[in-house]
C-alpha cells in the first residue's frame, strides 16, 4: 500500500505532469497503477489521483457508477455540463472533514488507458464528481478549495453523494 500525503503536504499543491506513452508501457508504470488501485480500496476511497501518493504525473483511478475501477492516464476534461450539483465530498488527503462542492451534474473526459488506447467518457452522478475531484488534484487543487461549506467529520457519519 502507498502512503496518502494529507494536506497541507506542499506536493498536494503541485500541478502534474502528462505521462509520455513510453512511460506508460513501462512496468514500473503499470506496477504503479496496480498499487494505486490497491491502496483505493484499502483506503475506502472512490478515487485516487498520484499526487495524492506523491507523484508528480497526470495519472488518476475513479470508480464508476457500476463499481468497475479506471486508470485513467493524462485525463482531461473536454465538455462540462451547463448544470451543475452540491455534493458532500470527503477526501483521503483532507480527513477529518466533508465539503459541500459545487460540481458540472456531467463531464465529458479524453484520456489514454492503461495500454495508451484513447477512451473517451460521458459520466454523470457520483462518477462525474469522483473524476472532476481527482482531476482537480492534478492541478493542485483540493476540495478545501472549492468548498461552499467545510464540516468536520463525525464518527460514525455516513458519506454519500447527494444530488442538492
Amino acid at each position: 500500500m502507498l502512503n496518502i500525503l494529507t494536506y497541507p503536504d506542499e506536493k498536494l499543491k503541485q500541478k502534474s505532469i502528462d505521462v509520455t506513452p513510453t512511460e506508460m508501457k513501462d512496468w514500473k508504470m503499470q506496477t504503479f497503477i496496480d498499487e494505486m488501485i490497491e491502496t483505493m480500496k484499502k483506503s475506502n476511497g472512490v478515487g485516487l489521483a498520484a499526487p495524492q501518493v506523491g507523484q508528480n504525473a497526470r495519472i488518476i483511478i475513479a470508480t464508476q457508477n457500476n463499481g468497475e475501477i479506471l486508470a485513467l492516464i493524462n485525463p482531461k476534461i473536454v465538455k462540462k455540463s451547463l448544470f451543475k450539483t452540491k455534493s458532500e465530498e470527503g477526501c483521503l488527503s483532507v480527513p477529518g472533514k466533508i465539503c459541500v462542492v459545487k460540481r458540472h451534474k456531467t463531464v465529458e473526459v479524453k484520456a489514454k488507458d492503461r495500454l495508451v488506447r484513447e477512451v473517451k467518457l460521458k459520466a454523470s452522478g457520483l462518477f462525474a464528481i469522483v473524476l472532476q475531484h481527482e482531476i482537480d488534484h492534478l492541478d493542485g487543487i483540493l476540495i478545501i478549495d472549492k468548498a461552499d461549506k467545510i464540516y468536520e467529520l463525525k464518527e460514525n457519519y455516513n458519506t454519500k453523494y447527494r444530488d442538492e
